[in-house]
């Protein structure tokens, strides 16, 4: 598996497209804007200059893409600057998504623009790459926005051994390094960055939100394993490349990198179903909230199993694990962790 080829999040409008199934990152982005704005306000006063740089990494496709553009856009009206966006994500990404829709957004700022005081210029453009290499010069960006042991595993599961979890936690360590340090040679001096990710409440690490999401994909896929649609050996093989940190361990790799001092770091919650914004213990409708959230779940690993396992078993493996995600939720609602961390440039 190539993850600069094969990982993308799924395109188009259809129904388990990711355009429609980010409803979760949304509530992220939301969570952020204060941090962000406060962010923007403290890199003005430091760095006294007319052009100001922002890079959103990992910034996707669909509406949420440019809510972060917006929200930097009004922040800084009161700002005699201009500024340039960089979108950034893997060569994969549909970034003709992104572009078609900036006229009708261009239009829109327009429309602000004459109801508020001026807004600032603005530049956009898109930046395909990974974070895990160099994507600018030295001091240019102000404000950046197969495992062993482990079949019939996907992820972190109670019957994963410790040997791999603590490859998931090396590589997490080693990964996020990298891209401190990536990040810290590309801002300028003063300039900050904010960040936001599915984090893990507890410090086990085999008990976070992740863990039971996966299992129950993992045992979709050893459902169709048993119907003869997965071969065994690509079930045994398949391990998801990402990792549920816990906040301990993001601020251990922050302190040993010294190369930013935390700002702000919290973490919030929100219902595995993106469309449950109740705050009570109860799903209304297990069978609806485990279709959606097979379908946020879709959106973003499709292609990564298609890959691996072939497009062919995309529909039942989902409607599989809708079916299980309900069963789940029949007898416990569950939450994500994700963090909001702001970081500055030592």
């Amino acid at each position: 598996m190539k993850m600069d080829i094969d990982f993308h999040m799924a395109e188009g409008e259809r129904d388990d497209s990711y355009a429609h199934n980010s409803r979760l990152q949304r509530k992220a982005l939301f969570e952020t804007k204060p941090v962000l704005e406060k962010a923007m306000r403290e890199v003005c006063a430091a760095v006294l200059r007319k052009v100001l740089v922002f890079s959103d990494l990992g910034c996707s496709l669909g509406e949420n893409t440019l809510i972060v553009v917006s929200e930097v856009i009004h922040a800084m009206r009161e700002f005699p600057l201009e500024l340039q966006f960089f979108l950034n994500d893997l060569p994969g990404n549909d970034f003709n998504n992104i572009f078609h829709s900036l006229q009708q957004f261009k239009k829109s700022i327009a429309e602000d623009d004459k109801e508020e005081e001026r807004l600032p210029h603005f530049y956009v453009a898109g930046l395909p790459g990974s974070y895990y290499t160099r994507l600018f010069p030295c001091q240019s960006v102000h404000l950046p926005g197969g495992l062993d042991g482990n079949e019939q595993n996907i992820y972190i599961a109670k019957t994963t051994p410790l040997s791999v979890v603590k490859q998931y936690q090396e590589q997490f360590h080693k990964d996020f390094m990298l891209f401190l340090e990536l990040r810290h040679e590309e801002l300028v001096f003063g300039g900050q960055m904010v960040l936001t990710f599915l984090a893990r409440k507890d410090a086990d690490a085999y008990n976070g939100s992740l863990s039971y999401l996966f299992d129950l994909l993992a045992q979709s896929l050893s459902s169709l394993f048993e119907k003869g649609l997965v071969e065994e050996e690509k079930l045994y093989s398949f391990n998801l490349p990402i990792y549920e940190a816990s906040v301990d361990e993001v601020k251990v790799v922050i302190k040993q990198s010294q190369l930013f001092n935390i700002n702000e770091i919290k973490l919030f919650e929100s219902n595995w179903d993106p469309y449950d914004d109740s705050e009570n213990d109860v799903v209304q409708d297990s069978v609806q909230s485990g279709i959606n959230v097979a379908h946020c779940i879709r959106a973003v690993v499709e292609t990564l199993i298609a890959s691996h396992f072939g497009e062919s078993v995309l529909d039942a493996l989902f409607e599989e694990y809708a079916h299980k995600v309900a069963k789940h939720l029949e007898c416990q609602k569950t939450k994500h962790s994700l963090i909001v961390l702001s970081l500055k440039k030592i």
